[in-house]
């Protein structure tokens, strides 16, 4: 990733504090990330790498004014928020976060929320990571009809990136243990070698957690609420708060919804939980900024996936100006 002019730098904050003012004026962009890898994923493109990540932060860092999530909302309510605020945060709990993420984070004094899906924690592996490992490793032609799927050309990555997210939306909104039945019977299909090393460790999450990152729940075993019945919804969103307590030793104050998506991932039922499991705030995948009028149980936040500085930034300032009031 290449880095701002001086002359882009002078526009990135004036666009920025233009559309997000300081105080009752104010809005909060709240980024979201996945993962972090050493080296760039061809079958992952929007995912930074290593370098492209520290540029991106080193960006923020020098345009933006970058918050923890919880101070960020809870200034963003009393209206105390300085003008292009932003806040960093991950899903699902990918090892990288720690071994990549948190040093790149705590070398430029950032800090961010990991929100963290505990049943996959110490070797498990969620289903789409399942699909993309299986992908990956197919053979040039790829024929699922027998398993509900379809034919795939797998010619290069392009292919074999648009297969994998074909399937994975094909399978997504399933119950859980069906999904994942069929991730893994495609990987038997194809012999892949799957990895149990994607997601942190118990330890890994504690450390995290000692090191200043805040730790979030993201249900235990990320089903799309939407699909769930009120008990079991309930328990997947309090026993993963319960759980992750249990390995951090401290507080769980802030919850992601799995998918994210208001009205077709989870609903306002949902959002009662999350109040009535005693989350602080609550985040989902609408996208734009945040307002102090905003329902502080449903946060929206951006993807940033642009591989360019003045791309990124640009996208940044311009998400301000989609500013959320409230969620139904």
């Amino acid at each position: 990733m290449d880095t701002l002019s001086a002359f882009e730098s002078a526009l990135v904050r004036l666009g920025g504090t233009l559309l997000s003012r300081r105080g009752r004026a104010a809005s909060l962009l709240v980024l979201i990330y996945h993962r972090v890898t050493t080296v760039a994923d061809p079958m992952m493109p929007s995912e930074p790498d290593a370098h492209r990540f520290a540029a991106q932060m080193d960006l923020l860092a020098d345009n933006f004014s970058v918050l923890p999530l919880r101070e960020g909302v809870r200034r963003l309510r009393e209206g105390t928020l300085p003008a292009r605020a932003v806040c960093i945060t991950f899903d699902d709990g990918y090892a990288n976060n720690f071994t990549v993420a948190m040093p790149i984070l705590h070398a430029r004094g950032l800090t961010a929320t990991v929100f963290v899906a505990p049943a996959f924690l110490n070797g498990g592996r969620m289903f789409n990571d399942t699909v993309y490992e299986a992908i990956r490793q197919a053979p040039p032609q790829l024929d699922l009809r027998a398993h509900g799927l379809d034919q795939y050309s797998l010619s290069d990555a392009p292919s074999r990136i648009n297969a994998a997210q074909s399937i994975i939306l094909k399978l997504k909104h399933l119950p859980a243990a069906e999904r994942r039945g069929q991730a893994q019977a495609l990987a038997e299909h194809v012999g892949a070698r799957l990895p149990a090393d994607l997601m942190m460790t118990d330890d890994q999450v504690a450390r995290m957690a000692a090191s200043g990152i805040e730790i979030g729940a993201h249900t235990m075993t990320h089903p799309i609420l939407a699909t769930l019945d009120e008990a079991t919804a309930r328990a997947e969103i309090n026993q993963s708060k319960e759980r992750l307590q249990e390995i951090t030793g401290a507080p769980v104050h802030s919850f992601a919804y799995p998918n994210g998506k208001p009205g077709q991932d989870y609903r306002h039922e949902h959002v009662l939980l999350a109040r009535a499991a005693g989350f602080e705030l609550a985040v989902s995948t609408s996208w734009g900024a945040a307002t102090a009028a905003a329902d502080p149980w449903q946060i929206p936040r951006v993807a940033p996936w642009d591989q360019r500085a003045f791309r990124y930034a640009a996208r940044l300032v311009n998400a301000y100006r989609e500013r959320h009031f409230r969620v139904a």
